[in-house]
């Protein structure tokens, strides 16, 4: 839900700098400009680049383990979610330090 609202942000001050830049009031526009392209770059790139892989839970209370789990791209490791639901805060837990076996070869 933030994360939505500050993506709106930023596109709102993209768009503002836009129309500031037909207007011709150059100095303002692009200062606009600029921040709604860092805050939309930064929110999309926390969202789908960013994602830090941890070999353990990290330490503290309140870490819950979720069902979601996937195979992560560049390791080939299974990574498992853990939840913190106080704060929202998310981690990622490799399960195992070895790659994911390969599937298995179709023979045809």
């Amino acid at each position: 839900m933030l994360r939505n609202a500050v993506l709106a942000l930023g596109g709102a001050l993209f768009l503002t700098g836009a129309m500031g830049l037909l207007a011709h009031a150059w100095g303002m526009s692009l200062v606009l400009m600029v921040w709604g392209v860092i805050i939309i770059f930064g929110i999309l790139y926390e969202r789908y680049v960013y994602k830090t892989i941890v070999d353990k839970i990290p330490a503290g209370k309140g870490w819950n383990r979720t069902n979601e789990r996937f195979i992560d791209g560049k390791t080939g490791r299974t990574v498992t979610v853990y939840v913190k639901p106080v704060t929202g805060e998310r981690a990622y837990v490799a399960e195992n330090l070895a790659p994911a076996a390969p599937p298995p070869a179709v023979e045809g």
